[in-house]
């Protein structure tokens, strides 16, 4: 009979022990849902990356096929122009509001 409650004991004492890890210890479950979030949210970063990654693939493939991508390319950001196109360039006249007023007595641009 002493050995049975012995047994008894010791049985409890590692079923004890095996609710701990599986509930709180490292590997258990907390760590696990921990880990499960961690994943998804790398999965949704990943996902991200890879539309940047496809949109930049697309660009090198239309940049590397077509001289239409590389000629827009070297218009807007480098001011290119074809050997006899004219380049015409358009300035908005200042408008009066923004052109600083002159005092006659003091000479200088709104000192007062």
């Amino acid at each position: 009979m002493r050995w049975l409650r012995l047994l008894m004991v010791v049985l409890l004492a590692m079923l004890a022990w095996l609710q701990y890890h599986l509930w709180l210890d490292e590997g258990g479950r907390r760590s696990v849902a921990k880990l499960e979030a961690q994943v998804e949210q790398q999965a949704r970063d990943n996902g991200g990356l890879q539309e940047r990654n496809d949109a930049l693939q697309a660009e090198v493939e239309d940049l590397k096929s077509g001289e239409a991508a590389v000629e827009e390319r070297a218009r807007s950001e480098l001011g290119m122009i074809k050997p006899g196109e004219t380049f015409y360039r358009v300035v908005e006249p200042a408008s009066p509001m923004a052109a600083p007023a002159v005092d006659p007595v003091a000479g200088e641009a709104g000192a007062d």
